[in-house]
């Protein structure tokens, strides 16, 4: 009888466990979670986060969650805590409401440092932002000296004399590939800005280093999935032996890395103070440093960047790493692909030419090669220019996967549903910039729905509010500034003196899916005629 006893207690056990468990993990979650209101993704969502993860690694999630909002809405559930929305009412809520990042974003420390982007806590990101927003400012880089003697230098001696030899070039017929060109631009435009022309790169001039940097970066695309979406997952099974990253990418990283810090410390150890040539100063690098130099004074061992300020040299790196980094990719994706549509149209490239020439002064080239810098603010108003650039961001954003955030403690409201906090919640710009109501026949790349008139006053706002290519809010993307006066001025100067014709587009108009998007050829051949 006591036996009995026994296993009547241990049966009533278990089936108070298994009672608890089916409430805990399937009944709560599906019925009474604050979640369970909003429509799911997929049947699953609500139980495990298996069906997003495989979504993410098998590089489906942008196309997925477009049709899933399609489906179901602008609030979607695609995880047990995790939502996607696609409206710009939830949008200002989540990003210009100051929500944190999640730990989702660690993956973009570097040298074992918090940078700005990768910064979780707003209060730490806007302390890191002030050092030096001000010199990514639009009126500071459109009356910077600086900007223009290096945006000069680049354009006259690297990008316009490279054009001009593939044109004279009749061993070239296939034109040459312009996606290294821009990648190489990009990176010597940014990395001119950070450090000064003479401390950045010339990765235009060293096609070789150039074309090794490319292959170092592909090596580690994909290779941040496991870091990102398990975490601590992943730092297990390294401590007990098993990466999950070959270990070809930790060499390729190493190698960026160890780049980078080269940079970081020649300018460190001889900062030239003697020099006055514009195109040497160190925008970015000067800003920075001086900015944490000063908190540091200030504020010693008080201060939300104390972390950056005692550990000063691999702190700089870490920012200056970021900004060298994403600069390059974002702007060189963005040339790419809106050289190609312009490619596909001589009546729009003459179009875009006589809006250009129409500047005084012009980049059109002398007969000796020398070119003028055009008023920045007249190059930034030109609306033929600033329209197919526009629609190029909105069709291929460079970065085109959600953004995650985590709602607040106390919890939010997004649209009709109240969301408790902790939760995961993300926007992305690749479904945002399909919504049909906002822009009609969206999948066509069609430049005249940014020309001014089109449409009515409202449909104008509504565009330029779902236009999301620098995301919004307090931690847009700081560079936005930059990376549009950069390309402006790299399409114009080509514009204004050449026209360009496909050659070999094979892939570019498969653009991978994933958070950044990349022709899935990664190489565009043009082939380049001058204006006579």
């Amino acid at each position: 009888m006591k036996m009995a006893g026994g296993f009547t207690g241990l049966s009533c056990a278990a089936a108070a466990l298994f009672a608890f468990l089916t409430y805990r993990f399937i009944f709560w979650p599906a019925l009474f979670s604050p979640l369970a209101r909003i429509p799911n993704a997929h049947w699953s969502v609500p139980f495990s986060r298996l069906w997003i993860l495989r979504i993410r690694f098998t590089h489906r999630e942008n196309k997925t969650l477009f049709a899933a909002h399609r489906r179901h809405g602008p609030i979607v559930r695609v995880g047990p805590s995790e939502l996607s929305i696609d409206d710009v009412d939830c949008v200002r809520t989540v990003y210009q409401g100051g929500f944190e990042k999640t730990s989702w974003y660690s993956v973009f420390d570097n040298y074992g440092a918090v940078c700005m982007f990768s910064a979780r806590p707003s209060a730490e990101h806007s302390a890191r932002k002030r050092l030096i927003s001000h010199v990514y400012s639009k009126s500071y880089m459109q009356s910077s000296p600086a900007a223009s003697a290096q945006g000069h230098a680049i354009l006259s001696e690297r990008i316009l004399p490279i054009l001009e030899r593939s044109a004279k070039d009749t061993q070239l017929p296939h034109g040459i590939d312009i996606y290294s060109v821009f990648m190489a631009a990009t990176m010597d435009f940014i990395a001119g800005y950070l450090f000064g022309l003479r401390n950045g790169t010339d990765f235009l001039g060293d096609k070789a280093y150039r074309e090794h940097f490319l292959e170092l970066y592909r090596a580690r695309q994909g290779y941040g999935y496991y870091d990102q979406e398990m975490p601590q997952f992943t730092r297990f099974c390294r401590k007990i032996g098993i990466p999950f990253c070959p270990k070809w990418v930790d060499a390729a990283n190493k190698e960026l890395g160890d780049w980078c810090l080269r940079l970081c410390d020649q300018i460190s150890a001889s900062p030239d103070t003697t020099n006055t040539d514009p195109r040497d100063e160190p925008v970015v690098w000067k800003s920075l440093v001086g900015g944490l130099r000063k908190d540091e004074t200030t504020k010693g061992k008080d201060s939300l960047l104390y972390p950056a300020v005692s550990n000063f040299r691999l702190s700089v790196a870490s920012e200056l790493f970021d900004h060298v980094l994403a600069g390059q990719e974002t702007a060189g994706l963005a040339l790419t692909y809106l050289t190609w549509r312009l490619s596909q149209s001589l009546e729009l490239q003459e179009k875009l030419r006589t809006e250009l020439l129409g500047m005084t002064p012009n980049l059109r080239q002398r007969p000796d090669g020398t070119i003028d810098m055009p008023d920045p603010k007249k190059l930034d108003s030109l609306p033929l220019l600033h329209a197919v650039l526009t629609e190029t961001l909105r069709l291929h954003a460079p970065i085109p996967g959600p953004q995650p955030r985590q709602t607040p403690e106390a919890g939010c409201r997004l649209g009709s549903y109240h969301v408790p906090g902790g939760v995961r919640v993300a926007a992305l710009a690749y479904t945002l910039h399909r919504d049909e109501a906002v822009f009609p026949d969206a999948e066509e790349w069609d430049h005249t729905r940014w020309l001014p008139g089109t449409g009515t006053e409202d449909e104008r706002k509504l565009r330029n509010r779902q236009f999301w290519a620098f995301g919004s809010g307090g931690r847009m993307c700081i560079g936005s500034n930059f990376a549009m006066n950069e390309m402006k001025l790299m399409i114009a100067a080509i514009y204004s003196n050449y026209t360009s014709h496909i050659v070999n587009d094979e892939g570019v108009a498969n653009q991978s899916d994933g958070y950044t998007s990349r022709p899935a050829s990664e190489q565009l051949y043009l082939r380049f005629e001058k204006v006579v």
